[in-house]
């Protein structure tokens, strides 16, 4: 699907869900060169009054009409997981463009046809906002491909957050609806190991943790990923809402925001204190429900990290980079640039304008999501298990 546009014109955006996810992306849409969001659909009156409002774009109660808009050339899909796939299939089918809030689904093969639908219909298809475009990890993506610090040899990643307690729709607590933490969380966190360390994962084994019985899913992991590479990934996240480990970011938010330590356990103190049900709290967290935040002063991040490489040990956080070499130490400073999430529009844009991939495909995310099922997998059976769809980091 070539387009007849300007190379250096926006891209027309159409965006499909109007809820949390969307509104930690509008701050950034409004901002970037690289997007224009012309067109949105989400079946709330109050959402599209927001979007409109905001936007000043047409807004829709159909998805197959904002399909039907002619303006619109990639659709950005912020719906619920578990209906990714099918709309992929639609708007690829309807000669569009894709951009799609990870994960890519919840079945592999759901992903698969949604990847053979964008591939028939020549669609661009990228997953994010994810955590692997983080400016940071980009840097330092770019930093080992280059050869400046040798291969990675190991890499240490956790989050310790209050996922499984913020307000939740009950499939969120369904494994296979995509609930827990694995396919919301650990995607980001997978995305980010898989490309430091090459992509190819060998061999995974992993525990989950149950911890809750009021709050189905996984409320944890902890994994070991082999990579075809030689290195090793430890991986650890846990959603159990007691240690934040942003307490280790200098306090700064995974959105990228200064957090106020002095709020411990506001997620738990929210459901235990509030008159309202979940869904209630829920649809108070989504686009219009409050004011757009403005644009966050330093990066996003997932958690703690530590990339262990043959010529220094890189400690990446929100503000930059701690290189740590054989013989002194320092820090490579990594601002915001427009906004966090300029990295997601701008590959947008260069895909669809100058038919430049980025690492974060639909064969990427497929591989991803394939690791997000091996670790349940695993957990399941007490044993080491073996990717077969996993897709190597561009010249890794």
């Amino acid at each position: 699907m070539k387009s007849t546009l300007k190379v250096d014109d926006p891209i027309r955006l159409g965006v499909v869900g109007l809820g949390r996810g969307f509104s930690l992306s509008a701050p950034s849409l409004l901002e970037d060169p690289h997007v224009s969001v012309v067109a949105a659909s989400a079946p709330r009156q109050e959402s599209r009054d927001s979007f409109q409002k905001q936007f000043g774009g047409q807004a829709y109660a159909r998805y197959e009409d904002l399909l039907a808009d002619n303006q619109v050339e990639a659709i950005h899909v912020v719906t619920p997981h578990g209906l990714h796939a099918e709309m992929i299939e639609q708007a690829a089918a309807a000669k569009k463009h894709l951009l799609v809030d990870k994960p890519l689904s919840i079945q592999l093969e759901d992903g698969l046809r949604a990847i053979k639908a964008c591939k028939k219909y020549q669609s661009t298809l990228l997953i994010g906002p994810c955590h692997s475009f983080d400016r940071q990890i980009l840097d330092v993506s770019d930093w080992i491909r280059s050869g400046e610090f040798g291969p990675v040899l190991a890499v240490q990643a956790m989050n310790y957050t209050d996922f499984m307690y913020r307000p939740r729709r009950p499939e969120e607590f369904d494994t296979s609806a995509g609930g827990g933490v694995l396919f919301s969380q650990g995607a980001h966190q997978i995305d980010i190991v898989r490309l430091l360390c090459g992509g190819m994962v060998s061999q995974v084994f992993a525990v989950t943790g149950h911890w809750d019985p009021s709050r189905q899913g996984e409320h944890s992991y902890q994994a070991i990923l082999k990579f075809e590479s030689g290195a090793t990934a430890q991986c650890t996240y846990s959603g159990f809402a007691h240690f934040d480990s942003d307490e280790w970011q200098d306090w700064v938010s995974e959105t990228g925001f200064q957090k106020d330590p002095d709020q411990y356990a506001k997620a738990r103190k929210l459901l235990s204190e509030s008159t309202d049900d979940e869904i209630t709290l829920k649809r108070g967290r989504t686009f219009g429900a409050n004011d757009l935040s403005p644009i966050p002063p330093f990066n996003e991040h997932f958690g703690p990290l530590l990339v262990q490489c043959q010529k220094a040990d890189l400690r990446v956080t929100a503000q930059g980079v701690h290189v740590y070499a054989d013989l002194d130490r320092s820090f490579r400073d990594v601002p915001v640039k427009i906004s966090a999430r300029a990295p997601v529009f701008e590959a947008l844009y260069s895909a669809i304008r100058r038919g430049t991939s980025p690492v974060q495909t639909g064969d990427w995310s497929l591989a991803t999501l394939e690791i997000c099922h091996l670790i349940i997998e695993s957990a399941r059976l007490g044993e080491a298990v073996r990717p077969k769809l996993q897709v190597p980091t561009p010249s890794l």
